[in-house]
């Protein structure tokens, strides 16, 4: 099965940023590293199989096409959109944030 890129905007990096800070500094180094492989796992799998991610958000913010897939071990979502040739993140978020408040922060789609 062939994997599209996962291409994350500027603000699907800063999240992943944020994260990696977060758990460098009360964790450590090996607890941001887990999140950083966590997070590679979930980008493998939306570029392989994009469709088995949830979307519920989508309904509930009148978002057509977003998705999202979870991490392992780590309460991160990755929100995402397919397109034809990529796969499109537009956020990583802590799963127990306002996950509509945050998703309002979109750039222009």
């Amino acid at each position: 099965m062939k994997c599209r890129p996962v291409i994350p905007r500027a603000q699907a990096r800063a999240d992943v940023d944020e994260a990696i800070a977060w758990y460098m500094k009360e964790g450590g180094e090996a607890v941001a590293l887990g999140f950083v492989d966590a997070l590679e796992q979930a980008f493998t799998h939306i570029g392989r199989q994009p469709a088995t991610g949830s979307p519920r958000y989508a309904h509930a913010l009148n978002l057509p096409g977003v998705r999202h897939w979870g991490l392992n071990k780590y309460p991160y979502l990755v929100f995402y959109v397919e397109r034809p040739d990529h796969i499109d993140v537009w956020r990583v978020l802590h799963a127990e944030r306002d996950i509509p408040a945050w998703m309002s922060e979109l750039d222009a789609l």
